[in-house]
């Protein structure tokens, strides 16, 4: 055999395995089996999985079921991987054994064989690193904590980022008033304010949404080992291992209240993945916004000019495109995309466990840290840095003919529809072609028609 290679045994005979590598037969074997897409379990869920095993070292410890010099060099080999390092030794295919148990026994090996470099002595990935769980709950909790672990730490910054800014550029332009728009085509006035904290009240409802899901999320799965009974566990090693985790990653996390809900079903990964795909039509939304508001400059809308970021065209000299709104549309459409895999992957619970784990947990990642970046480009490339074309907006204001609904009270609607139309016809102001057609008064005119009190609803006196 080549030196390149070395001999590893498991409960199936003898494999060879890189001499280089910190895994060993089982890890190997999956290698083999599910040469299927290159994509590997995301960096995010691979934290999270030695943060479990961490836990799991530390609690088993303390319940005095494993010896000191061993559970201290698997939480310190869990804590390297914590850190970034090792992640080359993480190569499994997204695309494995539905369950998970390829990674969880690539996590099991990897820590194990640095266990036993740092205490000098055989550390077992089945009976030391695995004590007292099995894939079946290390998985789906592993998902959970990686779900957590993303969504405080990555995306609830960015979404907060993304408000912060909405508001503070409401503040700044807020009182320009520009013509409203419904089904694309003018409608009352609206002002920039009143537009912009419209968008800002999406991404908070997405995001008090996003949290109120985690509720479920962060009750974890760990456990109820194979099938929710908890067998070769210490019944008080849930309790432990939550309390555990809490405090490594300064998530509060509590033990499931029935683990056959956590290991038979995703629903609470399903509900997340739900809130997820809402956050992402409202950056749709938001995205599209700006789009249209930019589209120009002279044949389209040209209400704001977004930042020029990059040449938009490598034929048309001078072209700008809205580069960073196309980006968030992009990423809102995967994110939809993703939410219909974890919606049919959550259908495959059958009786005491899920088996599509390793792609939900692929795209529930992908989703959040997609929508944290997103959100953190939108809020500091697109609209922090927006400037708004008033003269563009006061010119189609002044002609827009449906400024005449304020007459209604005044003169009925179909009055005002005459008038209305007239002035588009001839692609006058309003207020003119109502000053001829009416017995109104230029002065109540424009009072009836002053665009800023039409923002504020209600009928003018």
């Amino acid at each position: 055999m080549s030196s390149q290679f070395r001999i590893e045994k498991d409960s199936m005979g003898e494999v060879h395995v890189p001499t280089d590598a910190l895994y060993q037969a089982q890890t190997q074997r999956a290698i083999n089996n599910f040469p299927i897409s290159g994509m590997p379990m995301p960096g995010q869920f691979i934290k999270a999985l030695a943060y479990v095993k961490q836990a799991a070292a530390r609690s088993n410890l303390e319940l005095g079921h494993l010896k000191g010099d061993i559970a201290h060099a698997i939480i310190d080999s869990c804590q390297e991987i914590i850190d970034g390092n090792h992640i080359d030794q993480f190569p499994l295919d997204v695309f494995q054994t539905g369950s998970g148990t390829s990674s969880n026994m690539n996590a099991n090996e990897v820590i194990a064989s640095l266990a036993s470099k740092k205490s000098k002595q055989n550390v077992s990935p089945n009976d030391h690193v695995n004590m007292g769980q099995s894939s079946n709950d290390v998985i789906p909790t592993a998902i959970q904590v990686s779900a957590a672990l993303a969504c405080h730490f990555h995306l609830f910054p960015a979404l907060n980022h993304l408000i912060s800014t909405i508001e503070q550029k409401a503040e700044n332009v807020g009182h320009i008033v520009k013509t409203g728009r419904t089904h694309l085509m003018d409608a009352m006035p609206v002002t920039m304010g009143q537009e912009l904290l419209g968008w800002k009240t999406q991404i908070e409802k997405a995001l008090q949404g996003i949290n109120y899901s985690l509720e479920n999320v962060t009750a974890l799965a760990q456990g109820g080992t194979a099938v929710g009974t908890g067998i070769n566990a210490d019944p008080e090693f849930a309790a432990t291992f939550t309390n555990n985790i809490s405090v490594s990653t300064e998530i509060s996390f509590t033990s499931s209240d029935n683990f056959f809900y956590n290991l038979g079903s995703q629903d609470a990964i399903v509900a997340l993945s739900g809130q997820l795909k809402t956050a992402a039509v409202a950056v749709m939304k938001i995205s599209n916004d700006l789009r249209w508001m930019n589209s120009g400059p002279l044949a389209g809308l040209g209400e704001i000019e977004l930042e020029s970021l990059q040449p938009g065209s490598s034929i048309m000299p001078g072209k700008v495109n809205p580069v960073i709104p196309e980006s968030a549309a992009m990423v809102a459409a995967q994110v939809i995309g993703n939410d219909t895999t974890i919606t049919v992957a959550g259908q495959s619970g059958n009786f005491q466990l899920n088996v599509m784990l390793p792609v939900i947990a692929l795209n529930l990642i992908q989703s959040i840290e997609l929508l944290a970046n997103a959100a953190t480009q939108l809020a500091d490339k697109a609209i922090s840095s927006f400037t708004v074309r008033e003269d563009n907006l006061q010119l189609a204001l002044a002609k827009n003919p449906i400024l005449v609904t304020a007459l209604n009270p005044v003169i009925g609607y179909l009055k005002a529809a005459e008038i209305a139309k007239k002035a588009y016809k001839e692609k006058r102001a309003i207020i003119d072609v109502a000053e001829e057609e009416t017995e109104l008064s230029r002065n109540e005119l424009e009072n009836l028609l002053n665009p800023q009190q039409l923002t504020e609803g209600g009928i003018a006196q």
